[in-house]
């Protein structure tokens, strides 16, 4: 049994792990699955399946009426936003739900760009997902607002810190900056960017979706204003989660209908939310904690992202030596001793990212390729439409898989 595979005394193994996991039963030209597509949306787990199973079976109901299944969905809501926020270490009154995080991106910018004027400056990167960028963009076009973009060093895959801090300035309202880079893996200092947006009085937007599966996030610690994470990317169903501090979101007129609640955080949620979606966020992060020992949900939830951390890290740093060592593969990003996730983005000499990927397929390895909506940093780095591809570790990744993949890879490189 290899490292990754040893129970913790902290941690579920990650055979136990796999247990919980229908989809990796599946075999594929008889090859088991192996799935390296995290990064775009891991499996789910059969508890989180069934938590949103049973409220459907069970609880099915609009919220806020007289009656026992309508009393339970306002339970059930209520329990999920509890749960996610302590996923995030907030308060349930500070976490909204949409139809994923552009959605919400879309509706906070909306909302937030009223406040703005011609002239008024927000920060965004070359290193983020676009719908970090988009809906602040848009605000170009509706009120006059300009958009700075951080430099990325294409090198290194990181930013150029020395351009984020010549950017801001009195005119600056606010910084909107991805925590982890779904392309090349990169993990941002959120601290550090919170600091210097508070030295020119500027709120800070967050977007977490690819951090927030692999380290534990606090809100509390950072102080940011805002931050949007998808639930499908830490093995939970289709739909999105926003914190906002609740006084902000108190004070943002958010587009809604008359008779809807004014009190956050239901006044940022626009008609009747995917109710068993939030229940099935809600179990992804019970999930989580579940696989490890403490007292509270918090303990355990820190417990998890520990461990998982260091196996991931372990798992990752083993695809990037392999992958480095075949002839043909160039490797893109911080290198594994650097602040990253466990995703690994390559390309191969003189074949087309959709053929290493659709090549890998048939031998049961499931990665995805293009520019993840990260199209910038794809730009950036000269590579045109086939972009990258890219692998990332999840909890129920195993050493066996690093090693068919960087053994699928080396054949495709030779041939």
């Amino acid at each position: 049994m290899t490292t990754t595979q040893q129970a913790s005394p902290a941690i579920a193994s990650t055979n136990d792990i796999r247990a919980c996991f229908p989809a990796l039963a599946r075999v594929h030209n008889q090859f088991p699955v192996a799935y390296f597509d995290g990064p775009g949306g891991t499996q789910v787990p059969s508890q989180v399946v069934d938590a949103m199973a049973d409220y459907l079976y069970h609880h099915n109901a609009n919220t806020h009426w007289a009656y026992p299944t309508s009393e339970e969905t306002d339970a059930a809501l209520e329990q999920a936003r509890h749960t996610c926020a302590d996923l995030l270490n907030a308060s349930a009154g500070e976490i909204a739900f949409g139809a994923n995080m552009t959605t919400l991106t879309f509706h906070l910018a909306r909302a937030l760009g009223a406040q703005y004027a011609s002239g008024d400056e927000i920060i965004v990167t070359e290193l983020d997902h676009h719908a970090n960028v988009a809906p602040w963009q848009r605000l170009v076009a509706e009120r006059g607002v300009r958009l700075n973009i951080v430099r990325m060093v294409p090198e290194t895959g990181q930013l150029d810190w020395n351009h984020f801090e010549q950017l801001l300035s009195k005119r600056t309202k606010l910084v909107a900056i991805g925590a982890g880079s779904n392309a090349l893996g990169t993990i941002n200092d959120i601290p550090r960017a919170i600091r210097a947006a508070r030295s020119v009085g500027a709120l800070v937007f967050v977007d977490a979706v690819h951090y927030a599966p692999h380290a534990l996030v606090d809100v509390q610690a950072w102080d940011c204003d805002f931050l949007a994470m998808s639930a499908y990317k830490f093995y939970g169903p289709h739909v999105g989660v926003l914190f906002g501090k609740r006084a902000l979101l108190e004070s943002i007129d958010f587009p809604k209908l008359i008779p809807a609640p004014d009190a956050a955080p239901e006044n940022v949620e626009t008609g009747t939310q995917n109710q068993e979606g939030m229940v099935g966020a809600g179990a992804a992060v019970d999930f989580l904690a579940s696989l490890a020992g403490g007292e509270s949900r918090r303990a355990r939830l820190t417990a998890t992202f520990a461990e998982l951390h260091r196996r991931k890290a372990e798992l990752s740093a083993r695809l990037w030596q392999g992958l480095a060592a075949i002839d043909g593969v160039r490797l893109y990003g911080p290198t594994p001793n650097l602040p990253r996730t466990p995703t690994i983005a390559f390309t191969v000499a003189g074949v087309a990212s959709t053929d290493v990927a659709r090549r890998l397929a048939t031998r049961g390895l499931f990665l995805s390729h293009g520019d993840f909506y990260a199209a910038t940093v794809v730009e950036r780095l000269g590579l045109g439409e086939e972009g990258l591809v890219r692998a990332g570790c999840a909890c129920y990744t195993t050493a066996d898989e690093i090693e068919r993949l960087i053994e699928g890879v080396a054949q495709i490189a030779k041939s």
